[in-house]
């Protein structure tokens, strides 16, 4: 499993569209974190980002906030979408997610 989070300052970034890199953290079988790897994206475009991220195989994103028709445009690459997230280090949000403790809050974006 490759999970995706949007940084910004080494956190999350609570506006996807808009971050300065994505942490993608690798996950084996038996859910344990093997690796993690900062990629900066491409200029921020709409659509663009689900289409870039689902080249990167990635299966789940882990954002803070996040526009319903992104949300969709995911689905529809078979990437689960969990928003609401609070703005921690990628390795605290992937192991709270993956041992089913990650709290999350109202999505932070409206649009």
């Amino acid at each position: 499993m490759k999970i995706a989070i949007p940084m910004a300052e080494g956190k999350l970034c609570m506006h996807f569209g808009h971050c300065e890199q994505f942490a993608l953290v690798d996950v084996d079988a038996s859910n344990k974190i093997t690796g993690k790897t900062l990629v900066t994206p491409p200029p921020h475009e709409p659509g663009l980002l689900p289409r870039w991220l689902a080249e990167q195989s990635v299966d789940t994103i882990i954002a803070g906030g996040m526009g319903q028709r992104a949300q969709v445009l995911f689905q529809e690459r078979n990437i689960k979408v969990v928003v609401g997230a609070p703005g921690n280090e990628p390795e605290i949000l992937v192991t709270a997610y993956l041992d089913g403790t990650l709290t999350t809050g109202a999505n932070s974006c409206d649009h």
